[in-house]
């Protein structure tokens, strides 16, 4: 039963259509808090309570908020590789210049 509720969840989000994946997210969330699986009915619970409208849109509007995390990884890399700076200036104009598609090497390092 557990593999049935993971892959049901997972074609939650794979479904064409907004109003469609609604409702298999609707009919999921009944059929994981009458499992009796106690791990599917705490997180059915949270997801109605906390998330529901969140993941509505999720799947009504296609938005993602991937995009910023990779951004967010990428700033962190270069705050990483630029620790020796003495100016916060300069890590700005590092990201600046590697978001928008510059690659410079920083001397002495390949």
């Amino acid at each position: 039963m557990t593999y049935l509720l993971n892959q049901q969840l997972r074609q939650v989000f794979a479904a064409p259509g907004g109003a469609d994946r609604i409702t298999l997210l609707d009919a999921w969330l009944d059929w994981a808090t009458t499992s009796q699986l106690t791990p599917f009915v705490e997180l059915a619970y949270r997801i109605r309570h906390y998330w529901r409208d969140d993941i509505a849109n999720t799947l009504t509007y296609r938005l993602s908020n991937g995009l910023i995390e990779s951004t967010n990884t990428k700033i962190r890399l270069l705050t990483r590789i630029a620790f020796g700076f003495k100016n916060p200036q300069a890590l700005i104009a590092m990201v600046r210049l590697h978001l928008c598609g510059y690659d410079l090497p920083l001397p002495g390092r390949p």
